[in-house]
């Protein structure tokens, strides 16, 4: 087995992740009770914790396949830690994704872990390591809309209601972004090793610039009304109406005002 092969602290959860997770669950706590004076600090503060959650999740989830697929270097990287600090590019993988939702409200996806593919054999193997990260973000949207889709809502506070909204937001935008087939994103990865060596060659030039490139995409009205469009879709068939995440959104950017319309909603 590749576990076998990494030592107990190279596996052992950071102290850096365990105050980051109770961050959430305090704020969490406060933005459920109505503890917090400001409820939009509370909900800013939770929804902020539990996207870096997802974000080491996500990069996580890439480290322990890779492992388990023939690449063992990634314990003595630090990655099975979930510490964030030990990323490759820790301001695409944590700072610039935080500044975006502080900015927009949108999950921006970030490169973090090296993983050493010629330790990897097999396209399958290679694919499964690149949809592992993005396959997190489905998941953490269902555990964060499973509220409104299994009709449980009843007892829970509205502000809480809106955060969850607004976090699942994040985690479905970060999920299609994640999933586009363009270079140097998770999408164009799962479909990489099927690709002939030619086309991999005239492509990875363009791979440090995919992700401004779909930034650049999302700029244009036409497109961006699309993306939105999209994500609206699939929060809806989820049970969350566009009120919840535009609620979500107010409290989260707090310092631009509290919305009167968010706070009389039921």
């Amino acid at each position: 087995m590749t576990t076998a092969t990494t030592r107990r602290g190279e596996r052992r959860v950071s102290p850096v992740f365990l105050g980051i997770l109770a961050v959430t669950a305090v704020t969490g706590w406060a933005t459920w009770t109505g503890f917090a004076e400001q409820p939009g600090v509370a909900v800013f503060l939770f929804v902020t914790a539990a996207w870096i959650v997802s974000l080491c999740l996500h990069e996580y989830a890439h480290a322990r396949t890779a492992l388990h697929s023939g690449d063992i270097t990634v314990g003595a990287k630090g990655y099975l830690t979930l510490n964030p600090l030990k990323y490759t590019h820790a301001l695409l993988s944590i700072v610039l994704p935080v500044l975006f939702v502080i900015m927009g409200g949108i999950g921006l996806p970030g490169g973090a872990v090296f993983i050493e593919r010629g330790r990897i054999s097999g396209r399958w193997r290679h694919s499964l390591v690149s949809a592992a990260g993005p396959l997190t973000n489905v998941l953490f949207a269902a555990v964060c809309t499973a509220p409104f889709w299994l009709d449980a809502l009843s007892g829970v506070p509205a502000d809480f209601r809106f955060a969850l909204a607004f976090l699942a937001l994040l985690q479905v935008t970060a999920a299609i972004l994640n999933f586009l087939p363009v270079p140097g994103l998770d999408g164009y990865g799962v479909l990489e090793p099927w690709l002939s060596y030619q086309v991999k060659r005239q492509v990875e030039p363009f791979a440090p610039f995919g992700l401004l490139f779909v930034f650049a995409l999302l700029w244009v009205p036409a497109v961006n009304t699309v993306f939105f469009d999209v994500v609206d879709a699939i929060l809806g068939g989820l049970g969350i109406h566009e009120l919840d995440t535009y609620c979500g959104r107010a409290l989260y950017q707090f310092w631009q005002g509290s919305n009167a319309y968010c706070q009389v909603t039921p």
